[in-house]
């Protein structure tokens, strides 16, 4: 192929045709599958000629990055290979001419360019190959062209961006020079100058030595800080932007920069008249009161703990807190009558804040905010009353409720009758703010005239427009939360007398033309209104379920209608709607759900014959077959032959690991509802399971979960596991494989894993063991009792493991004692560790679960110990 014809292939990738740009496509789909090599180095002639039209350039800058980068794992790694495999010189000769691109008379090539050189350091860097790159960039930054140090800055920003920080910490000396040569004030060009603010912001993560060093902060602090009163308005953008970075990744550094300059930048920042500016300096207080909330509640709960050690509060908003509140509530009313509801602004941003202020000041918030909202709840300009309202609702979850419960009361009435105002934002807002009032409400609390105008009002909304009547449908399902108490097996409780009028209402408020979010919150109202109701409720609550059936019906023959893609998702919405109901009814009446299980399977049924593979709907129909089979336990057989195909084809789709980790957690609960009779059905689920195992596709999340199901299905046929035994320890030891060696330096994603896959294996061992034992087989675990002991014996010696990892051991060891006669597992209780775990167990006083078990686990111990002296 030519390079004339190449381009001609990436001009065509433009055209409005779709035929034309569909097959343009296809023939680079297949030189790259055919020859990736001369794919790639055509696309790279044409990224850096500068003969060529600037789309074209960037089309094919575009399709290199493509070709390297992929957010699916597999993929990723399939294109990792790909590039590895090509020669070393056919590599050099297209890097080569990435970074001749970066030198581009135009900035698109060169922007394009830095996407690409990022994407091939992803790949190389973590080898130690192109080890001259970042020198390379580093000395670009120093040369006179603008465009190059604007497209070099960039490069730098995206491989901060993609690449470990563990990588680059030995260049990071390198990179914070160079990006802080582009940023400083001298910097005459702007758009440079934004480049090196931008890739500082990408490198803040792991310049953490240069932070330790008290000169070189003080200098990127002096860079950051003259940034904010650039004449550039991006520029300001950026440099706040980092400052927000700084301070949530070195709160601890920050004492002395608060004092002497960034008080006064960002309080004058948040009056900006650039709205951007002014969002940046609030999410700079933002982020400084959330790590100061965290702090506070981490401190708390590890007050009594002997080797807790505090984390600092320096309590930085407090010495501006007067000032800093009222320029917030003044940003509250930065509201117009146009205003999207669902697009982030100033007086949202400015709320969250407050909010947020509001957990660190708890009581003391109250004497900033509340006179304020008192002088402005009736004033004549609507801004002002939605900002008073609003103000109120932000601070509510930090004073304690002692404070606050007469404030409420007071403050009711006038809400109540704001719902009437005459301005849709201000009903609005108070309708959220009677949402975040109701779940201050608890049966031990409320008035019983506070709660029936409460309902009064919000179910009067419900008639309103759609986002007054979707904050009062919120408004119900908060008091559905909090009126239902810890215990909701009681007679009678306070909605009791409201719930068949509410249920009414919220049925009849919506219709198929009605608001999307609306129709959500609605039904997730009545949903929550029926998992927390008492029990003189539930005559209402069979009504319900005939009800939602008759909807769920009346969408099978609609399945057959739609054409369209939104009449699709739209159908597909109310059917996920319908189905969060009827779980919570099977959930809340158990077995009395069984006079109509026949009618919902035979629907559910309907619903996964007529839709699509990758249909939604299909999850939701697996969570309400999931309720029903505790509901009718046994039961649940009558419906096998029919429902077990669909489970099995959800087992065949591991592209979808949603869907196939439902279909997994369904095979668990079909076990533990019919047991030995799930029988007949296990050589199908196994095979799918074990393929889903194998699967390079399905998302790595999944498989501690089918690894516990393994034990699941033990537990359910019991002796009948034997003919599983083998293979499946098998597999099982290729997962131990993976975990019984701790690498160093394992980031906080490679350490949850590592737990989530070893609760998987110890729940299969488990659930083996526990199979096996029932079924009078426990002499078939003799091969693998050691590789089961080598492996927690790994655990336990590991610092990351979790809580739940050694619950889940403590249960194995004690299984695995009842299984074997007393004495013959001796050698194996006598080691050390084991007595390790059993003391941490003892020692979760904050976990009554893994004290138990521990206590559970060292009788079986002692036996199997004592038996053998």
């Amino acid at each position: 192929m030519t390079m004339l014809s190449i381009s001609e292939l990436l001009s065509r990738t433009l055209s409005p045709d779709v035929a034309t740009r569909e097959d343009a496509e296809r023939q680079l789909e297949t030189l790259a599958r055919e020859s990736f090599a001369q794919y790639m180095f055509l696309l790279g002639q044409e990224l850096s000629s500068e003969a060529s039209q600037i789309d074209i350039r960037r089309s094919a800058g575009i399709a290199m990055k493509n070709a390297l980068s992929a957010k699916d794992e597999s993929i990723r790694s399939e294109f990792t290979a790909r590039w590895l495999q090509m020669d070393q010189n056919q590599r050099k000769v297209i890097k080569d001419g990435l970074l001749r691109s970066l030198s581009s008379s135009h900035k698109a090539p060169g922007f394009a360019a830095a996407q690409v050189i990022a994407a091939v350091a992803d790949i190389e860097l973590p080898r130690q190959e192109w080890p001259d790159l970042i020198n390379i960039l580093v000395q670009n930054v120093t040369l006179p062209d603008d465009n190059t140090k604007e497209a070099t800055l960039q490069a730098i920003g995206f491989i901060c961006e993609t690449i470990d920080p563990l990588v680059l910490q030995d260049v990071s000396n390198m990179i914070l020079t160079a990006v802080v040569q582009g940023a400083r004030k001298e910097e005459a060009n702007q758009r440079v100058r934004l480049a090196a603010l931008k890739s500082l912001w990408n490198s803040l993560e792991f310049v953490k030595k240069n932070f330790e060093h008290e000169g070189e902060r003080n200098y990127i602090m002096q860079i950051v800080c003259e940034a904010t009163i650039s004449s550039d308005e991006d520029v300001q953008v950026a440099s706040f932007e980092c400052l927000v970075k700084i301070v949530q990744l070195y709160y601890d550094k920050m004492p002395n920069y608060m004092a002497q300059a960034l008080y006064g930048l960002t309080i004058d920042g948040m009056q900006s008249p650039n709205e951007r500016v002014a969002m940046q300096s609030v999410e700079f207080w933002s982020t400084v009161c959330e790590e100061e909330a965290t702090r506070l509640a981490d401190n708390m709960a590890g007050e009594h703990s002997s080797d807790f050690t505090p984390y600092p509060v320096h309590d930085f908003a407090r010495p501006v807190g007067q000032k800093l509140v009222s320029v917030l509530l003044f940003l509250l009313t930065k509201k117009e009558e146009d205003d999207d509801e669902d697009e982030w602004n100033i007086s949202m941003a400015a709320a969250t804040c407050l909010t947020l202020l509001a957990n660190v000041f708890s009581d003391d918030i109250v004497g900033l905010v509340l006179p304020w909202v008192q002088a402005h709840l009736q004033s004549t300009d609507w801004k002002y009353r939605e900002a008073a309202v609003m103000a109120f609702g932000s601070i509510l979850d930090g004073p304690k409720h002692e404070t606050l419960a007469p404030l409420i009361e007071q403050a009711l009435p006038f809400f109540v009758a704001m719902m009437k105002d005459s301005q849709v934002q201000v009903k609005d807002t108070t309708a959220w703010t009677l949402g975040r009032i109701s779940e201050m409400m608890t049966p031990e609390t409320v008035k019983a005239e506070q709660l029936h105008a409460l309902i009064s009002v919000v179910v009067g909304g419900l008639t309103d427009q759609p986002r007054v009547a979707s904050n009062c449908a919120w408004c119900i399902v908060n008091l559905a939360e909090h009126m239902a108490g810890e215990d909701t097996d009681v007679a009678s409780y306070p909605l009791s007398q409201y719930f068949d009028g509410l249920i009414s209402t919220l049925l009849n408020c919506v219709n198929d033309k009605s608001d999307a979010n609306l129709k959500a919150t609605v039904y997730e109202a009545i949903a929550t209104l029926v998992s927390t109701c008492a029990k003189d409720c539930f005559g209402t609550v069979e009504r319900l379920a005939a009800e939602m059936l008759s909807r769920l019906n009346g969408t099978v023959a609609m399945q057959r209608e739609v054409v369209s893609h939104d009449d699709r998702t739209t159908l597909q919405e109310l059917q996920a709607n319908i189905c969060s109901v009827l779980t919570n009814i099977i959930r809340r009446m158990s077995n009395m759900i069984a006079p109509v299980a026949d009618s919902i399977m035979v629907t559910i049924l309907q619903i996964l014959t007529s839709s699509q593979r990758n249909s939604t709907v299909l999850e939701d129909c697996f969570i309400v077959i999931s309720s029903l089979t505790s509901a009718v336990d046994g039961d649940f057989v009558r419906y096998m032959n029919d429902f077990s195909p669909h489970l099995v084809r959800s087992l065949q789709n591991p592209q979808d690991h949603q869907m196939t980790a439902i279909a997994v957690g369904l095979i668990g609960d079909i076990c533990r509802a019919l047991n030995e009779q799930i029988l007949p059905y296990c050589p199908e689920y196994m095979n799918g399971l074990v393929e889903n195992l194998k699967s390079p596709i399905l998302d790595r999340s999944v498989k501690p979960a089918i690894l516990s199901t393994f034990g699941d299905i033990a537990i359910a046929i019991g002796s009948e596991f034997e003919r599983f035994v083998a293979p499946v320890m098998q597999i099982v030891d290729e997962a131990v494989a993976l975990v019984i060696t701790v690498p160093q330096d394992r980031s906080f994603d490679q350490i949850e894993y590592a737990n989530m896959l070893r609760e998987g294996i110890t729940e299969a061992y488990v659930g083996i063991t526990q199979g096996l034992t029932t079924g009078q087989k426990a002499q078939l675990l003799a091969p693998y009792v050691e590789k089961m002991f080598v492996f927690m014996q790994s655990i336990v010696f590991d610092d990351e493991h979790s809580e739940e990892v050694a619950i889940t051991m403590g249960g194995l060891i004690g299984d695995l004692a009842d299984a074997f006669p007393p004495g013959s597992m001796a050698r194996f209780y006598s080691m050390p560790w084991v007595d390790k775990l059993l003391k941490e167990l003892r020692g979760m006083y904050y976990n009554p679960k893994g004290q138990d078990v521990g206590k559970w686990a060292k009788t079986r111990v002692k036996r199997q110990l004592a038996a053998a002296i």
